[in-house]
């Protein structure tokens, strides 16, 4: 019995030992990755950094019992230059993008701003490859609510959206005519509004002549009735 006792402490003190926790030099898993940094109850917890083996990529930040959770900059190698190229800084929860941050994508596009879990969700500004400028609210990675986007040749749009697509009031001003557009979208569509001259003196081609002041009673009326008459329809 004595013997018995002895070697259940020693295998408890060697399974102690044996348990991740504090600051600890790398530590390799069965995988090939490697991760270094402070531990917690055997699980990462703290400020660490992981590489993965299989894609080379790396996260450098803070943890929370094993997940990504807090500030930290995930990078990705790339295979041509074998040097590492930034993909996304910012807040983390629970393993996923979550918070502010910023994320570069594989061409020149770039989004700043909020997320929730891995999504773009809340406010946040979108840098396009083409040029394009989206500033406003989004849903589930796309534009919803409220949002201004202004294209590389200098028209833009602001007002409602809705699954990425215009839907609802909003204003379009097109600067090669200098004229202004404000009505009603429906899924990307304008379906009613009023057309007036906006900047036609600046604008480079502007219409051989100016759109001729029509003053309604009320403009607003008017465009409210075109609406509802059009939402009537599609019930």
């Amino acid at each position: 019995m004595p013997y018995i006792k002895t070697n259940k402490k020693n295998s408890t003190l060697l399974d102690l030992k044996s348990q991740k926790c504090g600051l600890r030099h790398t530590v390799f898993s069965v995988n090939g990755n490697a991760y270094t940094g402070e531990w917690q109850d055997n699980k990462k917890h703290g400020k660490g950094t992981q590489v993965w083996k299989t894609s080379g990529a790396i996260y450098n930040g803070e943890w929370k019992f094993g997940k990504r959770d807090g500030y930290g900059t995930y990078s990705v190698l790339l295979p041509e230059t074998k040097e590492y190229e930034r993909k996304y800084c910012g807040r983390w929860k629970n393993g996923k993008k979550h918070g502010y941050g910023t994320y570069f994508y594989n061409n020149s596009a770039v989004y700043e701003g909020e997320w929730s879990e891995d999504q773009r969700s809340g406010w946040g500004r979108m840098y396009y490859e083409n040029g394009d400028i989206y500033e406003g609210e989004w849903m589930k990675d796309k534009n919803h609510g409220q949002g201004i986007i202004r294209f590389a040749n200098g028209n833009w749009y602001e007002g409602a959206w809705q699954d990425g697509k215009k839907n609802g009031n909003g204003k379009y001003y097109y600067s090669d005519k200098g004229q202004l557009y404000e009505g009603f979208w429906v899924k990307g569509v304008a379906k009613c509004g009023t057309l007036s001259d906006f900047g036609r003196d600046e604008a480079p081609t502007p219409t051989k002549y100016p759109i001729p002041q029509i003053h309604l009673v009320d403009m607003q009326l008017v465009l409210g009735e075109a609406q509802s008459a059009y939402l009537d329809q599609c019930r």
